[in-house]
Parts: C-alpha cells; sequence; structure tokens
C-alpha cells in the first residue's frame, strides 16, 4: 500500500512538473532567480565599493589631521613617541623614518611593523591604496602623507590606516539580500502558479465538458468565459465545431432513415413481385412483371451508385484529372438522350476546364435530368467564358423554383412537392451530388434569376491555356 501510494505521489508530481502550469512556474523562478542573483551581486559589489570608499575618506580624514597637528607640534608627545586618535578616527596610526622603521604609533600599532616601508624607499611623496600586511588580520586601506619637517626629522611619513569591510564582515547586508530574494522568488512562483491556473481554469471546464460529451450529447455546449484574448476565441471555436458536428450526426441521420426508406421500397416491389410471380400458374404471361421489377432494380442501382458517389464525395476519394472541353461533353451527353423535351445549345468553343470527365459528365446529365422532369416545351445548354471562369448555364421553361427553396434543392434526399409528383421515383441525390463536384474542382453550382423556369448556373475556373485565349 505504502508502495502504490509513493507510486501515485510520484506520477503526481511528474504530471505536475510537466503541466504547462508546473513548466511555465519553473521557467519563471529561474528567470528570475537568474536576474535576482545578478542584481544582488551587484548591490553587494555597490555596497562593497561604497564601503570602501567610506574606510579610505576615514583613512585620509585621519592621517591629514595627525599631520596638521605633528606641523603645529601639538597632539604628540615627543618624548613617548605615541599616537592619539579620536573615535571617528581610522584606529591604525604610524609615523615612518625615510627608511622606513616606525617612530612613533597609535596604541592599536605600537610593536607592530610599519605598515608600508617599501613604500618609503621609492621616496613617495603620497600613499593611498589597499594593502593586506601579514601581521594583520584583514585588509587595510592606507593613506599616508610625507612631512618635510617633523619632531623626528625631516622626511617621515604619517599613516594612517582601516580595516576594510569582506562579506564577511559585512555579513548583515548579504544575509538580508538572501532573504529578499529567497521572498522574492516565493512571491513570483505562487503569483506565476495562481495566475496560469486562474488562467487554465476555462480550459479545464471546457476540457471536463469535452470528456462529458458522451453523456451529454453533441447538443451539448462547452461554457465561454467573457474574458476575450485566446480562451474566449478557443470555447468559441470548440462550441462551432460542436455545432457542426451535430449538423452533420443529424444529417447522417436523415441520410440513412432516407436511404432506407427510399431502399425498402424497390427491395419490398421486388419481392412482392417475385413472390406473385411464383404463385401464378405456369402459362401466366410474366414480362409485365418481370419489366415492374427490372424498374425496381434499375431505380435500386441508381440510388445505390447515388450513395457510393455520396461516399466518394465525403471522404474526397481522388478521381483522375484532365482538360475537358465543355462544348465537348455537352454535345456528348445530349446527344445520349432521347426523347423528352427538345435541347437547344449554344456552346463557346475552347471552354476547357481541368476536372474529371467522368463526374462533370454526372454533373450536366444530372442537371440535364432535372430539367427534362420539369420542362414544359424546352431545354437550353450554354456555355461561355466569363473572366477567367468557365460558365455553363441549363435552363428550363417549367414553373420554376421559388427563391426561398433554392438552396433547399441542394440539400440530400430533400424534394419539393412538384418533384414527388413529377417524379415519385426520384431520390433528391441528383442537385446535391452536382453541387459538391463542383465545389470540389473550385467552382460553384446555384440557381440564378430566370424570366421563366429555373435556371442553374454552374462556374468552373478555367485551364490557364483556355484563359488566355
Amino acid at each position: 500500500m505504502t508502495t502504490e501510494r509513493q507510486e501515485r505521489a510520484r506520477r503526481w508530481r511528474r504530471r505536475l512538473l510537466f503541466s504547462v502550469r508546473g513548466r511555465a512556474t519553473v521557467i519563471t523562478v529561474v528567470a528570475s532567480a537568474l536576474i535576482l542573483l545578478l542584481v544582488l551581486l551587484l548591490l553587494m559589489l555597490l555596497a562593497r565599493d561604497w564601503a570602501e570608499n567610506q574606510v579610505a575618506r576615514k583613512a585620509e580624514r585621519t592621517a591629514e589631521r595627525i599631520a596638521f597637528d605633528i606641523a603645529t607640534e601639538t597632539g604628540t608627545d615627543t618624548g613617548r613617541g605615541d599616537l592619539t586618535v579620536g573615535p571617528d578616527d581610522a584606529p591604525m596610526v604610524q609615523v615612518l623614518s625615510p627608511e622606513g622603521k616606525v617612530v612613533a604609533a597609535g596604541e592599536a600599532m605600537r610593536g607592530r611593523p610599519a605598515l608600508a616601508a617599501d613604500r618609503l624607499a621609492d621616496r613617495q611623496l603620497l600613499i593611498d591604496r589597499r594593502g593586506c600586511p601579514d601581521f594583520l588580520d584583514d585588509c587595510v586601506w592606507m593613506f599616508g602623507l610625507r612631512l618635510r619637517a617633523s619632531p623626528w626629522g625631516p622626511g617621515v611619513m604619517v599613516i594612517a590606516a582601516s580595516p576594510l569591510p569582506s562579506l564577511l564582515n559585512v555579513w548583515l547586508l548579504p544575509l538580508v539580500l538572501v532573504l529578499l530574494l529567497a521572498a522574492l522568488l516565493t512571491l513570483i512562483a505562487w503569483w506565476t502558479w495562481h495566475t496560469i491556473g486562474s488562467a487554465f481554469v476555462p480550459v479545464d471546464l471546457i476540457r471536463a465538458e469535452m470528456a462529458d460529451l458522451d453523456a451529454r450529447g453533441l447538443d451539448h455546449r462547452v461554457p465561454v468565459p467573457q474574458t476575450g484574448g485566446e480562451i474566449q476565441a478557443l470555447a468559441e471555436t470548440v462550441n462551432a465545431t460542436l455545432e457542426r458536428l451535430e449538423e452533420a450526426s443529424d444529417r447522417e441521420r436523415r441520410f440513412i432513415s432516407d436511404a432506407s426508406h427510399d431502399l425498402r421500397n424497390p427491395i419490398a416491389g421486388l419481392q412482392a413481385r417475385m413472390e406473385v410471380a411464383l404463385d401464378e400458374p405456369a402459362g401466366y404471361d410474366w414480362k409485365p412483371m418481370v419489366r415492374s421489377a427490372l424498374r425496381d432494380a434499375q431505380r435500386l442501382n441508381d440510388i445505390v451508385l447515388d450513395l457510393l458517389e455520396l461516399s466518394r464525395l465525403d471522404t474526397r476519394t481522388p478521381q483522375p484529372e484532365e482538360p475537358v472541353d465543355l462544348a465537348a461533353l455537352v454535345r456528348r451527353e445530349v446527344g445520349r438522350r432521347a426523347g423528352g423535351a427538345p435541347i437547344r445549345t449554344r456552346l463557346e468553343p475552347g471552354v476547357v476546364v481541368q476536372a474529371n470527365p467522368v463526374r462533370l459528365g454526372r454533373v450536366l446529365g444530372n442537371l440535364l435530368s432535372n430539367a427534362e422532369r420539369h420542362a414544359e416545351s424546352r431545354i437550353e445548354v450554354t456555355v461561355a467564358r466569363d473572366g477567367g471562369d468557365a460558365v455553363m448555364e441549363v435552363l428550363d421553361d417549367g414553373s420554376g423554383i421559388p427563391e426561398e427553396s433554392r438552396e433547399r434543392v441542394f440539400e440530400r434526399f430533400a424534394r419539393l412537392s412538384e418533384s414527388e409528383v413529377r417524379d415519385p421515383q426520384g431520390t433528391g441525390l441528383g442537385l446535391p451530388i452536382a453541387r459538391e463536384i463542383a465545389e470540389i474542382y473550385g467552382g460553384s453550382l446555384r440557381i440564378a434569376d430566370s424570366p421563366r423556369g429555373a435556371r442553374f448556373v454552374l462556374r468552373l475556373p478555367l485551364t490557364p491555356d483556355a484563359g488566355s485565349r
């Protein structure tokens, strides 16, 4: 049990570390720590320089005061050779002969070697530098002045020195800065974790809603936070996607229902006719019944072909493409049709598009079949250029399609009342197939205004060679 609990804790820590929230917090804290450490070092260096400047000024003031006292023969007991310093003076004071010997010293330096004997040998008039003598525990800042005359003779040098602060000496400042750094990093980590967590609350809600989508159904929508930015756009996109999925699911259900209904009728008719034929006597004239059964079989074949074509279109199954001359395509398709309303054509030559000829032939065939069902006396097919597009129109002189129903006829299995009367065996798939084929090749199929009847307008992009003619 303990091992299992430890494993769960390990997995939780790993998930927390590798989550967006955890990674962002770690990166922010590490970057902040580097920046704050750099600032800390700069502050400590500035503090050290400031402290060194203070010590140097103290040593300089002390050496100048003692030199002035010696020059005016005050503050010095020539009999004992000692020097006095005040509480605000540098604690270490020496007077050195030109040879580098200590001739007088303050209490702190009594009995100690010379602070800067090597500099005296160089005949320097002024000393102002850092030094670390072996006999002292700390480094000091030394300031020395050479005197022309003194109780100890000419050329002596008065040196005052004060210990330099170090990080070990000035321990309070690094400690305070380290504590401040830790507090700032803790605050930054908490703020980052809290802020990112708050920002991801809507994302968690969206995830939870999507995870429970099977139980709620596609009609459910995720909450949209009114915060603006990417999170709100994500929620709106998810809801739009769910809406499209719901519409697609509804279309699929309607499609299956309508396809099942359309398939069931001819299958039932075939079954009934076969059963009746089997029950008839041997001399019965069965040819009319076979003809009816053949019509039902042909209708079944048409429905299956339409369903297969819709399946290919939905999956965007690629078909070989080639340049297709629309005028030649219209002449071939019109030549195959016998009977029905006469078809007049006005065909501009050289209107070529890049497409699959079988699919374009299916588009034209579906449009002509629809026109034949509704035409009163004639059908007209035109092919022409319009800028960079090829335009093919199919017109009939029937009753036309009401404007409010012009988009509905392109829905799968949708049939207007007039179509059901004129062709009760139709499936309502011809026009949807035609439009989807047009859109696959970058074109469009719509119903335009016409003085009489229906006017279907197919637009497809011309091939580059056809467009330059």
